[in-house]
């Protein structure tokens, strides 16, 4: 055993062995100060919370096809994978059911298109919201926490994971 092992503190409930992560991609477009949100609905996940647009990897897809493909489908725009600029790595252990998840977050250099809900069965509606002003209060908690810290200029942080 070597000095990092002694020092773990054990997750509640965690699996043993290695980690198995899911990987979640989030688009933060920002115009003119302005971040857009979509409020979700007829998800599992947050309901009727405000969140970045997102989806999760898709197996064989890379993380930047991924996050191309969650742009068009979501959005209706097109996003060249190398115009994708990540922003913030989040490492989040998620609450509700115990599973640790990368969320990264990128912005576009780049975008073709206008931007539309083009999933309204899962979005109730798109909004542009200040960045220099407080987010709605029901926006989803790591997406507040991610844009603060990617405001702050810092590349990765850690959520839910006992001190």
């Amino acid at each position: 055993m070597n000095r990092a092992d002694t020092h773990r503190t054990p997750v509640p409930g965690a699996p043993a062995g290695p980690p198995t992560l899911v990987i979640g991609v989030h688009l933060v477009l920002v115009e003119d100060g302005r971040v857009l949100l979509g409020r979700r609905r007829n998800t599992s996940y947050a309901e009727n919370h405000w969140h970045t647009p997102a989806g999760h990897m898709e197996p064989n897809e890379s993380v930047l096809r991924s996050m191309a493909r969650e742009a068009e489908e979501e959005l209706g725009i097109t996003i060249a994978e190398d115009d994708l600029v990540l922003l913030h790595a989040l490492h989040h252990l998620d609450a509700d059911d115990g599973r640790s998840r990368l969320q990264l977050f990128f912005r576009p250099a780049h975008y073709q298109g206008q931007v539309a809900n083009r999933e309204p069965d899962k979005c109730h509606e798109l909004r542009w919201w200040p960045l220099d002003d407080a987010l709605p209060d029901d926006t989803v908690p790591y997406t507040v926490h991610a844009l603060a810290k990617i405001a702050a200029g810092r590349a990765v942080s850690a959520v839910g994971w006992p001190a």
